[in-house]
């Protein structure tokens, strides 16, 4: 859509060529012959530029930019003045005009700044859609659970964002500490500046100290360039050290005078930089037990696990289950455009039973597949996987089959879960089922479970 633009001056030939020239540019225009009908026009109506005269008869432009200021923060301003006129056009910035021009008016470098201002009008509205979006999928609402140990979780990430205290957050893989790590971010003060987080343990130990802390440039072998570390990046923000425990231990000193001292040395240097930043980390391992084999500073962990944040295991909150999926569902089915609306209740069961070693992220992971395979509106069992397709409970399908079709399906889960369980190693599934290897092959390949 156009953008719209209000012209404000009392000379009818500037106010009307302005107009002119505007309209054939493709903008949407409208005029005001003086400061009061024209804000009497901006509290009506929406403009994304105001383009107004200095001087003027019943209010002068900058009782006008004040006005409009004080009334939206959507709406540009740019000021007209004649070159006599300059020192009131630099007033008129500092009030918060985002442009002005000369009289007589070039119309060429006028439609130029007009140009340029809306470009950065959208850029920034974009910016602000998109620090909306980012708040929106990292809030509470991506952190799913009606249990009371998901309800306690809610609550203590409330107390903790308000303060900039070090938060450890525990719990298996899969569970989601990085979204509590996020809604933690995006729920403080901090919440307008960056959010970064680091994989401890995805990162090379020889890298790890430049990739945190940055470096000079001939600092090492391979550093061609300065390079601003995390640390200094998340400036203003929060630095979230994912899997803390894989933190080399020289590395864990260096990191325990950062957050006590609020300052970093970048590789290859010998000078102190400042930083403000917030500390989360999050660990899968009992560091207790880490710090008594040797692998674990004591002193940092104490400085880390200010308050900690347990995330339960799916298996402990089994009454989120169905919320989850709910939730997972409604995720897929908009990003792949499908129709499914829910899940059957047999399926649901297969899921309620089962163990979840792989936690939220593996039930993730299981629903998008369904999505994807399931040819009605209900997700059923056979859109699962495999090993999902049998419950603890004895359920008689609806449609009869034979046994031998039974006895196939029953005997398929059965190695399937063998190979599970042992990683893959043939020789010892084939002795542990009395099979011959050759035998376990071929029942392999007729079930399809290579690989």
């Amino acid at each position: 859509m156009p953008e719209k633009i209000l012209v404000v001056d009392d000379e009818d030939i500037i106010r009307e060529s302005l107009s002119y020239v505007l309209k054939n540019e493709g903008y949407i225009v409208e005029e005001a012959t003086n400061g009061k009908e024209a804000y009497d026009k901006v509290v009506s109506n929406f403009y994304d530029l105001v383009i107004t005269d200095i001087e003027m008869p019943q209010m002068k432009g900058i009782e006008l930019l004040e006005r409009i200021s004080a009334l939206t923060n959507q709406t540009l301003v740019m000021m007209i003045t004649a070159y006599g006129s300059l020192d009131t056009a630099i007033k008129a910035l500092r009030f918060g005009a985002s442009d002005y021009i000369l009289k007589p008016i070039e119309f060429d470098e006028l439609l130029i700044k007009i140009n340029r201002l809306l470009e950065i009008k959208k850029l920034v509205t974009e910016n602000q859609l998109l620090r909306k979006e980012i708040q929106r999928n990292f809030d509470f609402s991506q952190l799913v659970g009606k249990s009371p140990l998901m309800q306690r979780i809610f609550e203590m990430i409330k107390i903790v964002a308000d303060t900039e205290s070090t938060v450890l957050i525990t719990g298996n893989s899969g569970t989601g500490k990085e979204l509590v790590a996020r809604a933690i971010h995006f729920n403080s003060k901090r919440k307008n500046k960056p959010f970064l987080a680091v994989n401890c343990g995805a990162i090379s130990e020889n890298l790890i100290e430049s990739e945190l802390f940055g470096h000079k440039r001939g600092a090492f072998t391979g550093a061609f360039a300065d390079k601003e570390g995390y640390l200094k990046a998340a400036d203003g923000g929060t630095l979230f050290l994912d899997e803390i425990s894989e933190m080399p231990l020289q590395l864990q000193v260096k990191l325990l005078r950062v957050i006590q001292e609020k300052e970093c040395t970048p590789v290859g240097t010998t000078y102190s930089i400042p930083i403000n930043v917030r500390f989360l980390a999050s660990t899968n391992r009992n560091l207790e037990q880490e710090i008594k084999d040797g692998k674990f500073r004591e002193d940092l962990y104490y400085r880390l696990n200010v308050i900690e944040i347990n995330i339960p295991s799916l298996k402990d909150r089994k009454d989120d289950i169905p919320f989850l999926v709910d939730h997972f569902i409604n995720k897929y089915r908009v990003e792949m455009r499908r129709k499914v609306k829910g899940i059957d209740n047999v399926a649901l069961n297969a899921l309620l039973n089962y163990d979840w070693k792989g936690e939220v992220r593996e039930l993730e992971n299981v629903i998008e597949r369904a999505v994807i395979f399931a040819k009605d509106e209900l997700i059923g069992v056979r859109d699962l996987p495999i090993y999902l397709q049998s419950t603890k409970d004895f359920i008689i399908p609806d449609k009869a089959g034979s046994l031998d079709d039974f006895i196939k399906k029953v005997e398929k889960e059965y190695i399937f879960k063998a190979l599970e369980n042992n990683n893959n190693d043939k020789e010892k599934v084939a002795k542990l089922l009395d099979l011959g290897l050759s035998t376990l092959y071929r029942k392999i390949k007729e079930y399809g479970l290579e690989g």
